[in-house]
């Protein structure tokens, strides 16, 4: 999930328009250049996401492909009922996959378009397996490719649109070449094509300004907006195969109609004017006057070729892409936005979640129960109402929404009180999870989240006063004027005797269950990003300093640091008082607060994201966004274990007998639970070595 759907990113695309302290080195033994393989973990949900195209089987309706988001292509043999992780078009994790194909003389040959989010990058995967193993083309190496077309006439013939114009391959992909005038300044930045199903010369350009046409193969391009609006960005583009004299394009400024091959178009009326972004437009293939147009304000749908719309679902669903079954057309599926893919059975007129199987989710925060390690709460951040927080009582089986109260903000932190009380962090205050009285459903969807935002300061004032006939100064504490958090929360502790929060607003602590919060800037910043709780000393880091108080948030005081760190991520305390941190330069951990600091100089990765503390097992797990690898530290003997996840993740938990991580762009992960990690022997620290290191 991107920020705030795709379509964002993509329009910016579109427009390109200390104090010195000895630090004592821990000699780890050399990490083995080549890792052993293992098996990828699981991944279990939540179920959803972003969901961009569907393809079919020629022939075959119940078997389909789905491209996403994160570079992965799904496989569904049931219509669409459940989906499977087919594989990656490429190892990297941003491809937009908008336009996947299956070529109808070889149905095991697929292609998969690809863009990335803010960058001209891109490229074009084939694939003659059905699936399972993809190449790049080298003719289309970098570049993004927006659109993706077959010649109905020729199933050899294949065309693509990118940010450079259109080209064209006649050999079913395996070489390309660009069809529109090269360095032109017009037909570029190509998002839709449409071929005529007579004549493959035939061929409609939808840009980023305006539509053209090519009656020769793209000898001669000619510009077809009469009856548009200029500066139309053109989404989605079709031809009526019984009638190629009609064509549906749409644009930002609505959906238009022409019955002329291009020659004059008229804008439909029944679109509202809010609803600018037409992304896809599908013909029904039994009943060409039905059209269905996938707009960023819901699915809306003609029965009477286009002289009225209707709209079929929610303003809230942003449509990518739509199936129609050609055997049963009152089957029809959605790419959606956030809500993964949609289903309906009635020709549109409702639809279900039919997300079996699709787990593309970005999970920021992870909490495992403390009573019940089955139990997992997932929060999740670009999916609003979609999003929030998730539950699952069997390990991550099956998950339920707990959004309630929530109303659609970003989790950012979760954390558990030894009592049970959870909270969430969010984009915007902090929340603490309780029965909703009025609801009588099962467990989560009885569960909402209330805000705990009252921040109520006490002042110390000096006032003065008539004691025994004389004026004197006196020091009192007074209420501060309340107000309420209003920004992002970073990370929340419930563990120590007082509770604390980093937020926008500052740090703060609250011994009151969380009905209010006291606190604010602390050494004059508010950008702390991890927080961590011992009893009555707390730590809290922000990118180049950490705090820490013994008083249980009464009073701070900096800890030095050593010299080298550039940059600070987390902080966390292990049962006897350590305090470690994680930072692009690797792990480090004091047992004096500070004084004297030891680097954990042979682990195998850098560049640190997330530590944490397993009180349980008695072991610091550290992970690197940039890496599918992450390690437990045992700091009484300092070996440490690691585990290949297979995907990119934000923080790594135990839950029970077995890991669990959040990732980026893949939702919860979970350890197999036959997979065992491989053991790296680290040698103790002693200060004379070769590879002890000084700060100063």
């Amino acid at each position: 999930m991107l920020i705030d759907g795709l379509g964002m990113c993509f329009d910016a695309l579109r427009r390109f328009r200390c104090l010195g302290i000895a630090a004592l080195a821990v000699l780890f033994a050399l990490a083995v250049e080549t890792l052993p393989a293992q098996s990828n973990w699981n991944a279990v949900g939540p179920a959803g996401g972003d969901a961009r195209s569907f393809a079919m089987v020629p022939h075959e309706p119940n078997h389909l492909y789905l491209g996403t988001t994160n570079s992965w292509i799904y496989e569904s043999l049931d219509g669409g009922g459940s989906w499977h992780r087919l594989s990656k078009v490429d190892t990297v994790d941003d491809l937009v996959l908008d336009s996947v194909l299956v070529n109808r003389e070889d149905p095991a040959t697929l292609y998969a378009g690809a863009w990335r989010p803010g960058s001209p990058d891109g490229g074009l995967w084939i694939s003659h397996d059905s699936g399972k193993s993809w190449v790049a083309t080298r003719d289309l190496h970098g570049q993004s490719v927006l659109a993706l077309s077959e010649a109905p006439s020729d199933p050899r013939m294949l065309f693509a649109g990118t940010l450079q114009g259109v080209f064209r391959s006649t050999d079913a992909g395996g070489s390309w070449k660009l069809i529109s005038p090269p360095a032109s300044r017009e037909v570029h930045e190509v998002e839709s094509l449409a071929v005529d199903p007579v004549d493959p010369n035939v061929i409609y350009a939808g840009t980023w300004h305006l539509p053209w046409k090519t009656i020769d193969g793209g000898e001669s391009w000619h510009n077809v907006k009469q009856g548009l609006i200029d500066d139309s960005d053109v989404f989605s583009i079709i031809i009526d195969p019984a009638h190629p004299r009609v064509v549906y394009l749409s644009a930002c400024s609505g959906i238009y109609k022409s019955e002329s091959a291009g020659a004059l178009f008229h804008k439909i009326n029944g679109i509202p004017a809010t609803a600018r972004r037409t992304r896809v437009l599908m013909q029904d293939p039994v009943h060409p006057d039905t059209v269905y147009a996938g707009t960023t304000e819901g699915l809306y749908k003609t029965t009477n070729a286009g002289k009225s719309f209707q709209r079929m679902t929610g303003p809230d669903v942003i449509v990518n892409d739509v199936f129609v079954d050609p055997r049963n057309p009152e089957h029809v599926l959605l790419a959606t936005d956030r809500s993964g893919v949609l289903s309906s059975k009635d020709g549109a007129v409702s639809f279900s979640a039919a997300n079996d199987g699709i787990s593309g989710r970005r999970v920021e925060a992870l909490l495992v129960d403390h009573e019940n390690p089955e139990r997992l709460y997932a929060g999740v951040v670009n999916d609003k109402t979609y999003g929030g927080v998730f539950a699952s009582n069997n390990g991550g089986a099956d998950w339920s929404q707990i959004g309630s109260g929530l109303e659609g903000r970003d989790v950012f932190a979760l954390a558990q009180a030894s009592d049970g009380t959870i909270l969430a962090g969010t984009n915007h205050g902090i929340f603490i999870l309780q029965a909703d009285k009025s609801n009588a459903g099962d467990k989560d969807s009885s569960l909402t989240w209330q805000p705990r935002n009252i921040i109520a300061n006490t002042l110390v004032k000096t006032a003065s006063e008539v004691h025994y006939g004389k004026h004197v100064n006196v020091e009192k504490r007074v209420k501060d004027t309340v107000r309420e958090l209003e920004g992002r929360v970073n990370a929340l502790d419930l563990s120590g005797d007082a509770w604390i929060a980093s937020t926008s607003a500052g740090l703060l602590t609250s011994r009151d269950h969380g009905a209010t919060w006291q606190g604010g800037v602390v050494m004059g910043s508010t950008a702390y990003l991890s927080v961590s709780a011992h009893g009555q000393t707390l730590a809290a880091a922000r990118p180049d300093d950490v705090v820490i108080s013994t008083d249980g948030g009464e009073s701070w005081m900096p800890v030095s640091m050593p010299t080298m760190l550039t940059r600070i991520h987390r902080v966390a305390f292990s049962n006897d008082g350590t305090l470690w941190l994680g930072a692009r330069e690797g792990v480090y951990f004091t047992h004096d607060k500070g004084k004297t600091w030891m680097w954990v100089h042979r682990l195998p990765f850098n560049a640190i994201d997330d530590l944490y503390y397993d009180s349980k097992r008695g072991r610091v797990l550290v992970s690197s966004r940039a890496s599918d690898l992450v390690y437990a530290i045992d700091p009484k003997t300092l070996t440490w274990d690691w585990w290949k996840t297979g995907y990119r993740i934000s923080e790594v938990r135990t839950a029970g007998g077995r890991l669990v991580a959040a990732s980026l762009f893949d939702g919860v992960l979970v350890e197999p639970r036959a997979a065992g990690a491989e053991t790296s022997q680290g040698d103790l620290p002693h200060k004379n070595s070769v590879s002890s290191h000084y700060a100063h």
